[in-house]
């Protein structure tokens, strides 16, 4: 029942604000925009369709701002009103009340907002949607005062989130069993790996530490600067950490005013993304406009700024090398091995003819390499590589949604900032440098060094192993000598067996032969 009221909510958004009627227009044909005239009657409609759009989905709660969020990076694809409003999902979501802030962080410590800060500014820099961001100073365990970003989360959000959520698997559900593609599209895994991810986004202290992993992981790269997280400060609904200053990455003409290269800034951003990829297999994967800042101060001029980390993805080792394996087979227009790739990992039948997917493959991607990003048709692309992928029975592989989001999320920003950016050009030195460094004497000595200590740990017991184990087959080699002797005579005494019935059989008969021609012979 509460998932039905939910659903007639949604719905009652949806006609509200009119979002019917933008399906319907957008659809160039005759009967469907009658269609849409009839349904806007009675109905005030007059505020532009991007801010109808923003409005419902804020009102929809936060799982349609996140969804709001992802939209707004492609301009590609939206028309350029709709993209601005959408925007404004970023950083401009309705702050919940100040004197609810300061509770919760008062509730989470114990103790009066005055004591733990120096100062704490009540009016919040930031409202996004599952949290709001004051700015605060305090003294460290040093004694040093530092400004920091206070991160406080939004009161009443697992309800709320667990409404959707239930709803979104309710309607996943009815597409896996009614649709030839639902099957094909896992669209319950998906929902499942989007419900994990989310609710990882509730917790601060889980989202502390991620951050506390790419700082390490960033360290020495000189592209990005992550916060530093102060651990004192930090519980489940409350994050603590370093401030940071720069100028948003989607204000491009202040950054062009700034002396920023915009151009280098949209390599670097690629280089950022496949080095968290595939060297650490740990990547930032909330990358829109409103958690990318730039820096301008002299020591870090150019960075990238990095914030909220309630999202990050994780990639094993087989995943890695497989992705790397097709990136570079698609930047070397290696189609075939592409589809080699798709056959040997599973995502097709195996009695795909390889030649017929590859063909397929290259005319969906040849058409495209050598032209600037600014003249690619990514929608058109996706579509025919949807299409093509149906076709072959692609399965989606969950495990890799985040990815995929985070690709276009790069890509986004990458049209924004340099629109001829290359991102099959910017990548493909990187992969190819990774690949080498998999299979050659460096990946050789790295493991080495790190499987040194078991190594060392293990060499005094060789010599006993080595005796227990040649024990251990010896004991085995006698052990089925008998058992094959067993078999044996135990296969040698069912055929006497059968021999000594079959004997006694034959002497039965013979004797009743006997008896059978002396009665004949004596009584007729």
């Amino acid at each position: 029942m509460r998932r039905f009221l939910r659903a007639i909510y949604i719905w009652w958004v949806a006609m509200r604000y009119g979002l019917d009627e933008l399906v319907l227009t957008g659809i160039q044909e005759r009967k469907l925009l009658w269609l849409a005239r009839i349904a806007s009657v009675g109905r005030d409609l007059s505020a532009p369709r991007g801010q109808r759009l923003r409005e419902a989905l804020q009102r929809l709660g936060p799982i349609f701002v996140k969804f709001g969020q992802v939209l707004s990076t492609r301009r590609d694809l939206l028309p350029p009103d709709v993209a601005d409003e959408l925007a404004k999902l970023q950083d401009r979501v309705p702050p919940f009340a100040a004197d609810v802030a300061v509770n919760i962080i008062e509730k989470a410590f114990r103790k009066p907002v005055g004591e733990l800060f120096i100062s704490f500014d009540r009016e919040p820099v930031a409202s996004a949607s599952i949290a709001q961001v004051h700015f605060a100073t305090l003294k460290d365990e040093a004694g040093h005062e530092r400004e920091v970003a206070v991160k406080v989360l939004r009161p009443g959000m697992l309800k709320v989130i667990n409404q959707d959520l239930e709803l979104i698997h309710m309607v996943a559900g009815w597409v896996e069993r009614l649709s030839a593609d639902g099957k094909r599209l896992k669209p319950r895994q998906v929902v499942a790996e989007f419900d994990k991810y989310l609710h990882d986004e509730l917790d601060l202290v889980r989202e502390a530490a991620s951050a506390a992993q790419l700082r390490r992981n960033m360290t020495g790269l000189d592209l990005v600067m992550i916060p530093e997280m102060f651990w004192d400060w930090i519980r489940p609904d409350v994050l603590v950490m370093e401030r940071m200053k720069g100028i948003p990455i989607g204000q491009v003409t202040r950054l062009r005013e700034a002396g920023i290269d915009l151009k280098q800034l949209a390599r670097d951003g690629v280089t950022i993304f496949f080095t968290q990829v595939f060297r650490d297999g740990f990547f930032h994967a909330d990358m829109h406009p409103g958690n990318i800042m730039v820096s301008v101060e002299p020591d870090t001029f150019g960075r990238y700024v990095s914030l909220d980390f309630g999202i990050v993805g994780t990639l094993t080792q087989i995943d890695k090398e497989y992705l790397a394996q097709n990136f570079t087979a698609f930047f070397r227009r290696d189609y075939k091995r592409v589809a080699e790739l798709h056959v040997e990992s599973g995502w097709v039948p195996a009695h795909t003819r390889v030649d017929e997917l590859e063909a397929a493959i290259r005319s969906v991607c040849e058409p495209y390499f050598d032209r600037p990003l600014s003249q690619i048709s990514l929608g058109m692309v996706l579509m025919r590589l949807f299409q093509t992928s149906r076709r072959f029975q692609v399965e989606i592989q969950p495990q890799l949604v985040l990815l995929q989001k985070t690709l276009l999320n790069v890509e986004g920003l990458g049209r924004q900032l340099d629109p001829d950016l290359d991102l099959w050009a910017t990548a493909k030195p990187f992969l190819e440098q990774w690949m080498l460094e998999q299979v050659g004497p460096k990946r050789f000595w790295k493991e080495l060094k790190n499987q040194a200590p078991y190594y060392a740990k293990m060499l005094p017991d060789l010599p006993r192993l080595l005796h227990d184990y040649l024990q251990q087959n010896q004991t085995q080699h006698v052990q089925q000598q008998l058992l094959d002797i067993i078999r044996e005579q135990r296969r040698t005494n069912r055929l006497l067996t059968s021999l000594l019935y079959a004997g006694a059989g034959f002497l039965l008969g013979l004797v009743a032969m006997q008896i059978y021609v002396w009665f004949r012979i004596n009584f007729f």
